[in-house]
């Protein structure tokens, strides 16, 4: 535990790498939201190319059966973000906006084939409390291989993305939950990097896929935030991927079956593009 005057932080292995990556991938292209931290976790793990071609997030988009809404509704979008539409390779579309997106089936998949199997992406469904989270992350901590936490989460539960400095030191050093209200409401996916632990809290440091949350796209949120997020009890599910090298595999199963975390792929309310219109 943190000392009284002390904050612990710690980053994922690879982190720096997916940091980089992030940064001149920004922002996502509309629906591609797993697409992006698809092509993050491969980048983070040295893989940037698959048959001569760059893992960007349209590669990962169409290798995981991505579909985009032909029209973009309102709303949709955090605040001070347009949209972006200039997608590299022709992405499916589907008229639904509701059925847009990634699945996690699919990206599992993506991750998988456009690494040649380098990487195992193993989805966990929960039960999501600040337990089973502070010990997945300790999982990952302990690789000395790149890995990468791909949360796919409901995002009005999560603090808004900008809280004050008062507000960060009261809930690590005091446990005070209470922070700026949500940004925006969808079901997304992000990257958990890192971890920021105080003497009554954690936060958990995730790089998102707009650049108008938080600074650049990095935010943080308390871990009893981030996991009901997760939980997603009041929309369709979510979970968390661990994006490991396989010969991790075994270790991080083994540990989170340990955990009490059921793995298995969840149903997030997204089409394939096999039923797209």
């Amino acid at each position: 535990m943190a000392r009284l005057n002390q904050l612990d932080i710690t980053l994922l292995p690879g982190a720096r790498r997916l940091l980089a990556v992030h940064a001149r991938e920004l922002p996502q292209r509309d629906d591609l939201c797993g697409a992006f931290c698809g092509a993050l976790a491969l980048c983070a793990a040295g893989i940037a190319e698959h048959d001569g071609e760059p893992l960007d997030q349209d590669a990962v988009a169409l290798a995981a059966g991505s579909v985009a809404a032909g029209i973009r509704e309102a709303g949709t979008l955090p605040l001070g973000e347009s949209g972006r539409r200039d997608y590299r390779l022709t992405i499916p579309s589907i008229d639904d906006p509701d059925l847009s997106g990634t699945t996690a089936a699919g990206l599992l998949e993506a991750i998988e084939r456009l690494s040649g199997g380098a990487l195992a992406a193993i989805p966990y469904t929960g039960p999501w409390t600040s337990g089973t989270l502070a010990g997945l992350f300790e999982l990952a901590v302990a690789l000395e291989r790149p890995v990468t936490l791909v949360a796919n989460f409901a995002t009005r539960h999560l603090w808004g993305a900008r809280p004050s400095a008062g507000q960060l030191l009261d809930y690590l050093y005091d446990g005070d939950t209470h922070g700026p209200p949500p940004d925006w409401d969808v079901g997304h996916f992000a990257c958990v990097f890192g971890r920021i632990r105080g003497p009554s809290g954690s936060l958990y440091c995730v790089a998102d896929t707009y650049p108008a949350l938080g600074d650049g796209g990095v935010h943080v949120q308390p871990q009893e935030r981030l996991a009901q997020a997760l939980e997603r009890r009041d929309m369709p599910a979510g979970g968390v991927f661990v994006v490991a090298f396989s010969e991790d595999a075994a270790a991080v199963r083994a540990g989170a079956a340990a955990l009490g975390l059921a793995e298995g792929i969840w149903d997030n309310g997204t089409a394939t593009s096999g039923m797209s219109g």
